[in-house]
């Protein structure tokens, strides 16, 4: 019958971890010992690399929603909270076990994604990051803590290939114009056109399918996407 897809409510807790869902994902020392067959069923060393990468995956909507838009592109989640990169495990499991022949290319790991982006991802692999509803950390002294800055959009430049894409949203117009201003002072990125937005089926799902995103339309609020493009 159906598998039963994990209820939200059963992942609040920070309990102590779970060594099933942790002692297998250790950080890898370099991009080559990222250990594909266990998050990829079938997939061989040698085949394709990630594509994708959604840092702070939260519950992994989006993760959810490109795995079927993008079938033939591998996709990984990086999350920090032991409880919810749990419950995304158990969710995908139960997506592969209701849909045989899908959710093969998408994984996700509990990570620190601000300290190990080039552990897992060798220079110019990526072609599409997603940072959605990162943390504000409104006060000053924790700027340093926000997941895009100026020194963290050298190491996620290394690991793009030109003409990648970064896609940001938030609903903080103060953390919106951080955002905009970091990339835009960023020589290596460029600010996507309203023409390519237009035209790329992944903005809309910048807003739809987060939790995040939903919580924040539920509660009548706005959102500033933002993408933009490695350019050289």
């Amino acid at each position: 019958g159906m598998a039963a897809l994990p209820r939200k409510r059963f992942y609040r807790a920070r309990a102590h971890s779970n060594p099933l869902s942790d002692s297998h994902f250790p950080v890898p020392v370099s991009p080559e010992e990222f250990d594909y067959s266990l998050h990829y069923p079938g997939h061989q060393s040698g085949d394709s690399k990630i594509e994708f990468a959604d840092v702070g995956c939260g519950f992994g909507g989006l993760l959810i929603a490109l795995s079927v838009m993008f079938p033939g592109t591998l996709m990984l989640g990086m999350e920090l909270r032991d409880k919810v990169t749990e419950y995304v495990k158990h969710r995908i499991e139960a997506l592969r076990t209701t849909h045989p022949s899908q959710y093969r290319n998408v994984s996700v790991v509990r990570t620190n994604s601000m300290k190990y982006i080039p552990n897992y991802f060798a220079k110019g692999q990526l072609t599409k990051m997603f940072f959605l509803f990162p943390d504000p950390h409104f006060k000053e002294k924790n700027h340093r803590r926000r997941v895009i800055s100026p020194q963290l959009l050298d190491e996620y430049a290394y690991v793009m290939s030109v003409g990648g894409l970064i896609y940001t949203v938030t609903d903080v117009e103060e953390l919106a114009d951080w955002l905009k201003s970091c990339l835009d002072e960023h020589p290596l990125f460029e600010s996507v056109s309203e023409d390519d937005l237009a035209a790329d089926p992944v903005v809309g799902l910048l807003t739809t399918a987060t939790e995040e995103g939903q919580k924040v339309a539920r509660n009548g609020g706005q959102t500033f996407p933002a993408v933009y493009r490695r350019c050289f």
